[in-house]
């Protein structure tokens, strides 16, 4: 599909395209008045029209078709409200005006909707297929079975997609923790684990594509080194940038000018930082979204899941 299968390209604008950096961005629009505006009504949106896919993906035979009906939505948002972090922010948020990333809060440090929106984007920037959904495969507990935000396979390519997202204010802090999030996944014991775990979930899955690959890739007998070959790792910063309350208009040659700048000078502060004993064969992908304002980016999102989950109580 020359959009995406969920048609958010032309909201989440892809930017700066190179092989270890991907930045994206979402601009202004005119209001009613003639005005301009954030596009947030359309970004929160496309982000809702994952959230099905996101939560039971390809193991129900998910097409994107169904992915936006409003009986399956409903349930998806309440699958979401099942997973403790997620309920967690929405409390806290519904209850702090004023939140930043010093919050001593546990659930404040994941990505919550920073997976959301790395599936949007691996799906329809970059045509991989969830491999399996996170939630999907929680425990009774409400946690979930694997470490990674995404795992996702593109089918042609035969590769893989291990992604990682952070939401915060600060991306320098998003950053560090991605990095840490690096350091403590692409060690061998945890990946070995991962894989072991991964593989036994996907060998019911018949119908997704090249699964007999996958399964053969992720098997203990299978050497690291050409696992590492054919897996991409996605780490995805979303965060609040301040050229949006400075520009109303994403053309405009000083804020592209601006935009650029912070970006080269975002990775490099990433590339100073990675000192992973492996980084020579990681096949890092660094993507940055910069937003408005993420706390209003959750905010809405909240209320639109929240609106969803009313629906489905009447």
């Amino acid at each position: 599909m020359e959009n995406g299968p969920f048609g958010s390209r032309s909201i989440i604008e892809k930017k700066i395209t190179e092989d270890t950096l991907r930045s994206f961005l979402v601009g202004f629009d005119l209001n009613d008045q003639g005005e301009s505006q954030y596009r947030w009504s359309k970004l929160v949106q496309k982000i809702t029209n994952v959230i099905h896919e996101f939560s039971f993906g390809f193991h129900e035979g998910t097409t994107t078709h169904n992915t936006q009906t409003l009986e399956k939505l409903v349930e998806a948002a309440n699958s979401i409200y099942k997973i403790d972090s997620f309920q967690k922010v929405r409390d806290i948020y519904s209850k702090n005006d004023h939140i930043s990333d010093e919050l001593d809060d546990k659930y404040l440090r994941r990505g919550e909707f920073g997976e959301l929106i790395l599936h949007l984007i691996l799906r329809d920037h970059l045509n991989t297929i969830p491999l399996l959904s996170k939630i999907y495969f929680k425990d009774s507990l409400g946690h979930t079975v694997h470490g990674f935000d995404c795992v996702h396979v593109e089918p042609e390519s035969k590769t893989m997609w291990l992604g990682e997202s952070k939401l915060y204010i600060d991306p320098k802090r998003g950053l560090s923790e991605l990095i840490r999030d690096i350091e403590e996944h692409f060690k061998t014991n945890y990946l070995d684990s991962e894989f072991s775990l991964i593989a036994k979930k996907i060998k019911h899955f018949n119908n997704i594509p090249g699964s007999d690959h996958w399964k053969k890739l992720l098997s203990n007998t299978t050497k690291l080194k050409d696992k590492l070959d054919e897996i991409y790792i996605p780490l995805l910063c979303t965060y609040s940038c301040d050229l949006f309350e400075k520009y109303d208009d994403e053309n405009k040659e000083e804020f592209v000018n601006e935009y650029e700048d912070k970006i080269r000078k975002l990775k490099k502060y990433f590339d100073d930082r990675n000192n992973h004993p492996l980084r020579s064969r990681l096949k890092i992908i660094v993507m940055l979204l910069p937003v408005k304002c993420k706390k209003e980016l959750v905010k809405r999102l909240h209320k639109k899941l929240s609106l969803l989950q009313s629906v489905g109580d009447e």
